[in-house]
């Protein structure tokens, strides 16, 4: 069904707010997604605070076009829906997880990252990022690790002493 110029109006403004807002935007195709997958894939991106939009890819690169990102657009090919986020790596984690639950219906076709386009495979590796949590729990352990150490140390010395 075509849309009215007032339609493609209303989309562009939408698409013109997620790409201003965003920190980063993930480019996916979702080609022979059921419906209710569908609906599964955006409630658990919307709990992550990740928004999806799908709208034409000719709408999708004039907005793109239009601002000043460095390097080159990707390929947008079949079925393209944008996920973005105030997160930097959120968008491509959870895409990606989906990409390993859905396989050969949802991947990742590129993505806009700090202010570059980015390939399928950049944005896979900024997908592979943990999340913040999981960083300073893994930055908490390496600090700890060595103290632990010292500690258990001390303990076997005090055991051999009063031996």
């Amino acid at each position: 069904m075509a849309r009215t110029k007032v339609q493609k109006k209303e989309i562009l403004e939408k698409l013109e707010t997620i790409v201003k807002d965003a920190q980063s935007i993930v480019f996916v195709n979702f080609h022979g997604l059921n419906v209710a997958n569908t609906t599964q894939v955006r409630r658990k991106l919307k709990s992550e605070k990740v928004g999806f939009f799908v709208s034409k890819k000719s709408l999708t690169r004039k907005v793109l076009e239009g601002r000043k990102f460095e390097g080159t657009l990707p390929e947008l090919m079949g079925e393209v829906g944008v996920a973005y986020g105030a997160d930097l790596i959120a968008p491509a984690r959870e895409v990606y997880g989906f990409q390993n639950k859905y396989k050969g219906n949802i991947s990742i076709l590129g993505g806009v990252f700090e202010g570059k386009f980015m390939s399928k495979e950049e944005m896979t590796a900024i997908a592979l990022i943990p999340s913040q949590k999981t960083l300073q729990a893994m930055f908490v352990n390496v600090i700890n690790s060595p103290i632990q150490g010292f500690v258990m140390a001390l303990d076997q010395i005090a055991k051999k002493k009063t031996a």
